[in-house]
């Protein structure tokens, strides 16, 4: 397996302030902890660049990305909310985190990798098309979506959300889009407060997006079975042409923000589960890209399950 990964200390410089969750220690630790596993210099190391305006605008509007750099560059604490906590930096890096996941897929596309990860921080599963969100100010995974199909013409993608929280904006993203299948395991009732098994698209869309929420206090087990239930049958059933996780590893049983108990090796569980799907219906492409996880000793851990998972390591 040719495994794609992205990571850059400019990441590092989005400040989010002492004491945050979403600090810049998370990938540090992990990086620390990677670089020490034998199979770590066989990943294909790319470089990101600054993701262009146009594909940002393909899901947030105009007035938003122009606003957010506003915020950041004229030294605002805050974007929107109290918890997108911003930097004179953080438009800059935004910038390189939305970017990094297309220069993984047009590896992908031209070859030269089967799959990839991007280690990046702000995540971004919770931006609006006009609004911040839970730690987020660009929604990395929805633009890659859609870069995926207007770039190179990919007509069905799948985007799967692990995260402990429901990735609100990439289902709203995508609700009235049957292109573009939505599937996300979640705390419920949980922040941001949305997805309910019952929200299940819009008009054309009715049927491409799949919740399955989880109640605090469950662990592999439960997972496992709505992964054979539910989660694995819909993905046959939609044959995706390309595959997308939102890699949050704050559904582990030691995360300070979760209430979720899944323990290391089921991250490991879920990604093998996804490589046998992209195997079955998308020649192994998959892009995974980081969102939550905010244990310092169990985020590395995870992200090095899943890392080797991937690269068959």
């Amino acid at each position: 397996m040719n495994t794609g990964f992205i990571y850059d200390s400019a990441f590092l410089k989005h400040d989010t302030g002492i004491g945050h969750p979403e600090c810049h220690d998370r990938l540090l630790v992990t990086m620390n902890h990677i670089q020490t596993l034998p199979w770590y210099k066989n990943l294909h190391q790319l470089n990101t660049l600054p993701i262009e305006q146009k594909w940002l605008a393909t899901t947030h509007a105009s007035s938003y990305i122009h606003r957010a750099e506003e915020a950041c560059k004229s030294n605002q604490a805050f974007l929107d909310s109290m918890d997108v906590t911003i930097s004179p930096n953080s438009y800059d890096v935004a910038l390189l985190a939305a970017g990094a996941p297309l220069i993984i897929a047009d590896e992908i596309i031209q070859g030269n990798i089967t799959n990839g990860f991007v280690l990046a921080r702000p995540p971004g599963h919770h931006a609006e098309r006009k609004q911040a969100m839970g730690f987020c100010l660009f929604n990395n995974v929805a633009v890659l979506a859609r870069y995926l199909q207007k770039h190179y013409g990919i007509e069905k993608v799948l985007i799967l959300d692990w995260d402990v929280h429901h990735g609100n904006g990439t289902q709203h993203t995508f609700e009235e889009d049957p292109s573009v299948l939505y599937i996300s395991t979640h705390e419920y009732p949980y922040y941001p407060g949305t997805g309910a098994y019952s929200e299940t698209g819009i008009g054309k869309g009715e049927g491409a997006t799949l919740n399955c929420p989880m109640p605090a206090g469950v662990g592999s087990k439960d997972y496992e079975i709505a992964f054979k239930d539910k989660i694995l049958p819909k993905i046959d059933g939609f044959k995706p042409d390309f595959i997308i996780i939102s890699a949050g590893f704050d559904a582990h049983e030691d995360d300070p923000l979760g209430h979720i108990l899944l323990n290391t090796d089921f991250f490991g569980w879920m990604t093998q589960r996804m490589l046998e799907a992209a195997e079955k219906h998308c020649q192994g492409r998959i892009v995974s890209v980081l969102e939550g996880g905010y244990d310092l000793t169990a985020l590395p851990l995870c992200v090095a399950k899943h890392l080797g998972a991937l690269s068959n390591n």
